[in-house]
């Protein structure tokens, strides 16, 4: 099983937009070959000390069952699509690609 999982901070007033982007495609990627989870997240203040909260920030929860097929998604036509539509929306990004031990 592959995980991964994409911090992506969106610049300032733009969240509710790249959420209605990124919701669109979720269908088109959950019948993609191999998808397991496909999900955005938003943080949700709890107070916990180590808790850092970041309003702008977006985390994409994937799993995959094999690096293969992770790999197709990335070139997918409809993932091309969504980066092009979200590329002005977007400051940074940082994605951990990992695996269960």
């Amino acid at each position: 099983m592959i995980n991964v999982i994409a911090s992506i901070q969106i610049k300032e007033g733009q969240l509710s937009d790249f959420i209605g982007i990124f919701k669109s495609n979720i269908p088109t990627v959950l019948k993609e070959k191999g998808c397991i989870e496909y999900v955005p997240t938003i943080d949700v203040p709890t107070g916990f000390p180590p808790q850092e909260l970041n309003p702008g920030g977006v985390t994409i929860i994937e799993k995959w069952d094999s690096l293969d097929n992770l790999m197709a998604h990335l070139s997918a036509p409809h993932m091309i699509e969504y980066k092009e539509k979200t590329k002005d929306l977007v400051e940074k990004m940082s994605v951990k690609v990992l695996k269960e031990v």
